[in-house]
């Protein structure tokens, strides 16, 4: 398997990346002195497909995994979900030292990460992500948290995972649609921070999107060391860097909520890509033949680039003041002067509401 190695110190950690990661879990928590209750957390579909092979893995090691089984969606990043989740945990018996095994794609990997911060102060923390935009980039760096009615990740807190096992095999059960909001990160990674990236996506999307297995595991592993050396940066999103990552974010999560979660998080982000290209534009002097580029690649992959009619604009002006990047009257967004290279600036409410009303055209 590949390693990536995300360097923080005492909160250091590696991501295993390659076909058959799933088998090396139990091996690797069995090393590490864990207590031998393992609770996993993961969703029907994701338990029926790849629950038998982690619960062999964990057994073969030693341990007594639980099952905890969430609704499928982004309605299980809930608080109502996190507190059934810690009765789990007290009915269970878990200790301090009790492993939280994030079995699924990004709404398990936030929602587990978040409990198992919280709960007792903290747990140790595993994830398994097992969509590619959780591999590429949710199951990566620490964040986790749940939603609330007036927006996503308006509740949470940074807290690291001990390790990260990404097993490409798991991606080849996954449908076009999952495959595609992957690639929206990954495209998001190698617009603003990586234009060798970029160029290798360009080349390599159909290879991608076909599910080959040499490709997989080079993306996957790219995008870990793109994300893991912003990370090592900016651990608390506090110097500025972090926020790099974040290009697309500002109006693709205004225009997720604003659609109610129908819109999924890599069309959300698609979406946001080219209206923050089109801020680009106009306040930082993004060359147009950058921005073709971009905006190419994104309906290679077969991804939305404009704000479906059902989505009402006041809806999404209204998510976006609620923002966590937003301050004193403005919005904060991160702009491209060019592939590969990002900044963040303060975008006036008014450009800002130029941009959407373009995307709806």
């Amino acid at each position: 398997m590949r390693t990536v190695h995300v360097k923080l110190r005492e909160r250091s950690y590696e991501i295993f990346i390659g076909s058959g990661a799933l088998n090396a879990i139990g091996p690797w928590l069995a090393k590490q002195g864990f207590s031998k209750k393992a609770l996993v957390v993961t969703v029907p579909s994701v338990k029926k497909l790849f629950g038998a092979k982690v619960e062999e893995s964990l057994c073969s090691a030693g341990f007594a995994p639980r099952f905890a089984v969430v609704p499928e969606g982004e309605g299980s990043k809930s608080l109502a979900k996190a507190i059934a989740l810690y009765g789990e945990c007290i009915r269970f018996g878990m200790d301090r030292w009790s492993p939280v095994i994030a079995l699924g794609g990004g709404v398990v990997g936030d929602l587990a990460g978040f409990v198992s911060a919280t709960f007792m102060r903290g747990l140790p923390f595993i994830q398994v992500p097992t969509t590619l935009l959780a591999q590429v980039d949710s199951s990566i760096g620490g964040k986790t948290g749940v939603d609330l009615p007036h927006g996503k990740n308006l509740v949470g807190c940074f807290y690291q995972p001990k390790a990260v096992f990404s097993d490409v095999s798991v991606l080849k059960t996954l449908p076009a649609k999952e495959v595609r909001n992957g690639l929206a990160e990954i495209i998001k990674h190698g617009a603003s921070l990586d234009a060798k990236l970029f160029s290798f996506l360009e080349h390599g999307v159909g290879k991608i999107l076909s599910l080959d297995e040499k490709a997989l595991e080079e993306t996957v592993a790219w995008n870990a060391r793109v994300k893991a050396g912003v990370v090592e940066k900016d651990e608390y999103e506090q110097k500025g860097a972090r926020m790099l990552l974040n290009f697309g974010h500002t109006v693709g999560h205004a225009v997720e909520a604003a659609s109610k979660f129908r819109l999924s998080h890599g069309e959300s982000v698609a979406i946001g890509m080219v209206g923050e290209l089109l801020l680009s534009h106009e306040l930082a002097g993004l060359d147009k033949n950058d921005s073709t580029r971009v905006i190419t690649l994104i309906e290679r992959a077969g991804l939305p680039t404009m704000i479906p009619s059902t989505v009402p604009l006041n809806a999404v002006l209204a998510a976006a003041k609620l923002d966590k990047k937003a301050r004193a009257g403005t919005i904060r967004a991160v702009l491209l002067k060019r592939i590969g290279s990002a900044f963040v600036a303060p975008v006036p409410l008014n450009d800002f509401k130029k941009a959407v009303e373009e995307l709806a055209k």
